[in-house]
């Protein structure tokens, strides 16, 4: 049973022509698998396997997607809104969309960030 499983996860990466006639051995399969080069994407948390890593047997028959668009690198292209009240309350977007409401004191000079979506707020520079 174990190694119809091995032989299909391995029937994309490898030629199994040879394998056919008998059940494959461990020695074969590790074989096979050790001429395969996966090409490994980093994820936005840095995640990367090495190329003898067990774990890229989930990516033999496709490649692994990942996401090029991260969301910390979307939210840094939106600028930063100003405003001219000292507090100000962010819901991100509200609706079932949103998050929780959550005020950002604006008193500090620069830019300041919600924690749950991350756009940025300043106070507005006004004299009286």
């Amino acid at each position: 049973m174990a190694s119809k499983t091995v032989a299909r996860l391995l029937k994309n990466s490898c030629e199994l022509n040879q394998y056919r006639s008998s059940s494959p051995s461990l020695t074969s399969i590790s074989r096979c698998y050790a001429s395969w080069e996966p090409k490994d994407k980093q994820t936005h948390t840095g995640q990367i396997f090495e190329p003898d890593d067990r774990r890229l047997v989930r990516f033999v028959n496709r490649p692994k997607e990942v996401n090029p668009n991260w969301s910390i690198n979307l939210i840094a292209e939106v600028p930063p809104e100003p405003q001219k009240a000292r507090i100000v309350a962010c819901d991100g977007g509200g609706g079932p969309l949103g998050h929780p409401k959550v005020y950002i004191n604006l008193d500090k000079p620069g830019n300041h960030a919600c924690g749950y979506c991350g756009l940025r707020f300043y106070q507005e520079d006004h004299h009286h």
